[in-house]
């Protein structure tokens, strides 16, 4: 019998499907194991394991160059079901649109139950000013029925921002106006199957430029979703933005955080409040590709995250494996899940900088990720486990620019009630350059294993392969 994760699925709607990330052994996490944040499964076709939607938005498609298309991937006891995998484009029966060079379907991909039918969804941005498309999922998957969304693909995510229980999605637009004001647009939901919310509520962010990331999450465990939204311009990172979910939606004036660059909200110490885990980047976005990277935990509270209770951790701190240098971009991407089944969430940190080897068999960019284990007394480098394309038991070879750990994402795929971790490497060469691949980690009791590890590409979903970057975006809530 498949546990605690997907034992929740066959009884209620994939938005609705949750279990606490952390009940932990504290009489402190007890208290709270009620309000413990909750995280949504993505399940296209509602049967109890977790797919996968990758990105790959510069593949050549009907002969039409940065065309794109995304491959979802269903879940099985197995892990991967890559022999009935679904691949969608502008050409799919039922899809807006038409194929079109330079259209680069699935820049952005998420995922989130719109319709609130129980079955969830997968949204796909693609070029800047492009209406958001849905496919809705359904029985038996996602079958090409879509609509687009009244949003953009400028910056989007899902959540239940109003706590009714169903997915909401907020986008960085924001109505023209002369004061060239900017803001985002949350639109709630359950959404009518021709793409409209049940009402939409424009958010001045009082900077003079929009948010750059969106990231939701329960933060002061009331069992609503809150939103973090990032902010900057050119060199200047702006404090971020702490905006509470209440029964009416985002509403009230939001609290400022330091700047952080994406990231997660899970429960790494098992309180039950969500932490927001995130990239630092200081005060200057001009050493962001050049940074080594810095992963910092602003833990949750009843009121939020905590000023003063937070962490950093880099890959110099204790028992982080490897060593800190420039252009790692350690905290590049960030995923949340409980991989070994502890009760506490674990966070995985993708490290796409990440140079492998030394001296002349140095190779640049090659990529790694980290996994580092959340705990009692919160997130730190015990325990912490590190792959690359070198280490035994990993599929492939380290090559220059293949950016492995580009994305990283933990949603329990086999089913066995542990997080698995999905890896992509954006810049992975194929039978052509910059395919693209990933590889499925399974979760086990120690942490992520090699045994059951599968690696696949454009090819093996008998998808296209020139110059796809397959892994450029992975959905996820």
């Amino acid at each position: 019998m498949r546990r605690s994760l997907t034992a929740a699925i066959t009884a209620v709607a994939a938005t609705a499907i949750a279990v606490p990330l952390a009940v932990g052994g504290t009489a402190h996490a007890a208290a709270h194991a009620a309000r413990a944040p909750r995280v949504p499964v993505t399940d296209f076709n509602h049967d109890g394991y977790a797919d996968l939607a990758i990105s790959a938005p510069y593949a050549t498609v009907g002969g039409k160059t940065n065309a794109g298309y995304v491959a979802v991937v269903y879940g099985s006891k197995n892990g991967p079901d890559r022999a009935h995998p679904k691949i969608v484009d502008r050409g799919t029966a039922g899809v807006p649109g038409e194929i079109e060079k330079d259209g680069t379907f699935g820049t952005q991909v998420t995922v989130g139950d719109l319709d609130g039918d129980g079955f969830t969804d997968l949204v796909v941005g693609s070029g800047y000013s492009d209406k958001l498309v849905t496919l809705w999922g359904s029985k038996d998957g996602l079958t090409g029925a879509a609509q687009e969304l009244p949003a953009t693909s400028a910056g989007f995510a899902t959540g239940d921002f109003d706590g009714d229980g169903h997915r909401d999605l907020v986008s960085n637009d924001y109505p023209d106006n002369d004061e060239d004001e900017e803001g985002m647009t949350v639109s709630y939901g359950p959404f009518t199957r021709d793409g409209k919310p049940q009402r939409q509520e424009a958010i001045h962010t009082s900077q003079t430029f929009g948010p750059a990331y969106l990231v939701p999450g329960d933060l002061n465990g009331d069992g609503i979703d809150d939103l973090v939204t990032a902010h900057g311009f050119e060199e200047s990172a702006y404090p971020s933005r702490f905006w509470k979910g209440t029964k009416d939606g985002l509403t009230g004036t939001p609290q400022k955080l330091k700047s952080s660059l994406g990231g997660a909200v899970a429960d790494v110490d098992g309180d039950g409040y969500g932490d927001f885990v995130t990239r630092d980047n200081g005060t200057s976005n001009d050493d962001n590709e050049s940074d080594k990277g810095t992963v910092r935990v602003d833990y949750g509270s009843k009121n939020g995250p905590a000023a003063t209770r937070t962490k950093k951790i880099t890959q110099d701190s204790p028992g982080v494996p490897g060593v800190g240098e420039t252009g790692d971009g350690f905290g590049s991407d960030i995923s949340a899940g409980d991989v070994n089944g502890d009760g506490y969430a674990d966070i995985a940190v993708g490290v796409p900088g990440e140079d492998i080897g030394s001296g002349s068999a140095r190779v640049p960019d090659a990529g790694s990720f980290v996994l580092l284990k959340g705990s009692r007394t919160g997130l730190s480098g015990t325990g912490a486990q590190a792959f690359d394309q070198s280490k035994p038991g990993v599929p492939g070879a380290s090559e220059k620019r293949d950016y492995f750990g580009n994305r990283v994402l933990l949603s329990d795929v086999n089913g066995d009630g542990k997080a698995d971790l999905t890896v992509t490497a954006r810049g992975e060469d194929g039978a052509y350059k910059d395919s693209g691949a990933a590889w499925y980690f399974p979760g086990a009791r120690a942490g992520v294993t090699t045994t059951g590890l599968v690696s696949f590409g454009p090819k093996a979903l008998g998808a296209p392969e020139a110059n796809a970057t397959f892994g450029q975006d992975v959905g996820r809530y």
